[in-house]
């Protein structure tokens, strides 16, 4: 396979979540991926298809007992050949099995050892059973998420699993291997899905410190549905479009092609008049479809598209010239991203 990371040999410990995605995003981008499974047990609690499944797509797999003396023995001649190895397990569960850290570390003191957990490798909350949305609400970051005077509403598991975990995970690994290639030395990484999708919000602590943002309320403020115009609204067939002019210059667009009124230019930012922008909005995009408003904006730049199914993503124009989305498997799944070019 080729990619930027061609020669980079991975251990992946067979879990669920964030830490096989970052192996199977390291495999997308050319990695030697050889990913460790308990003989006989499967890690998936979910009856998925393994040809259609990225937790095993893409890797070599092996199936070992490591409670025995050959399996171990495997482990660590595998282990000893790589430039990183991948877990996600509960703290503690690796040393038991006699490969955590410093075990391995005596085989191979250059491995990048990448951990990855919900509360991190130690604190009160370290051996807790949790998901997505128990490390976001852990953040403070689900409390925002949701309309006003209504529940937080998960966010699928974008923002704990493969935001603040896989992308941290990947961010540590890849600055490791960048520091060993000057040190020669290994590190070993405490990634926390807590603590990472905390970091993916530092933009929105940074309005709250400002006095932009009231973090008590949800629902109110610019980019968390509080704003009319950065918000979806239903068109006449039941489907929706996204409207996100921020800027004056691209409201001001969609004022013009909407023609509501020169005077709502002006108060594009007065909170005041938001319900009464909301209420006018939400009545013009109702009177047509969908894809006739995505035809009349498509060369405006009033920030206005349609909010496509994963389906219609994979079809569309735009995203089929940059091939976003390509066929694993006989199937369709997005594409790598970013993409490499030579220079």
């Amino acid at each position: 396979m080729d990619g930027p990371l061609v020669g980079l040999k991975v251990v992946e410990m067979a879990g669920l979540g964030p830490a096989p995605f970052a192996c199977y995003l390291l495999a997308s981008l050319g990695a030697q991926v050889t990913r460790i499974e308990a003989k006989g047990r499967s890690a998936l609690f979910l009856p998925l298809d393994p040809d259609t499944n990225c937790d095993v797509l893409l890797r070599d797999i092996v199936q070992l007992d490591l409670k025995s003396d050959e399996g171990h023995r495997q482990a660590l001649d595998l282990i000893g050949e790589a430039d990183v190895l991948v877990e996600g397990f509960r703290p503690g569960v690796m040393e038991r099995l006699l490969l955590g850290p410093d075990d391995t570390a005596k085989i191979n003191p250059r491995i990048i050892y990448a951990r990855m957990t919900g509360y991190g490798q130690d604190g009160p909350m370290a051996q807790r059973a949790g998901h997505d949305l128990n490390y976001i609400a852990m953040s403070g970051v689900l409390s925002m998420i949701g309309r006003k005077d209504a529940s937080p509403v998960p966010p699928l598991n974008l923002i704990g699993d493969y935001g603040g975990g896989t992308m941290m995970l990947l961010m540590g690994i890849l600055s490791a291997l960048f520091s060993r290639s000057i040190s020669n030395k290994g590190q070993v990484l405490d990634a926390s899905m807590v603590e990472g999708s905390a970091m993916l919000a530092t933009p929105i602590f940074s309005f709250m410190a400002s006095g932009f943002w009231n973090g008590d309320v949800r629902g109110d403020n610019l980019l968390d549905g509080g704003c009319p115009f950065y918000d979806t609204y239903e068109t006449s067939d039941g489907k929706h479009v996204a409207v996100a002019p921020l800027e004056p210059q691209f409201f001001a667009a969609l004022v013009d092609e909407l023609d509501i009124g020169e005077d709502w230019k002006s108060r594009q930012y007065d909170k005041t008049s938001w319900a009464q922008l909301r209420l006018v909005l939400s009545d013009m995009f109702g009177t047509q479809n969908r894809d006739t408003w995505a035809e009349r904006f498509a060369h405006l730049d009033a920030c206005v598209t349609p909010v496509l199914t994963p389906q219609e993503a994979a079809l569309h124009p735009h995203n089929q010239h940059r091939k976003s989305f390509g066929q694993l498997a006989g199937h369709v799944m997005p594409g790598t991203a970013p993409k490499y070019y030579d220079r």
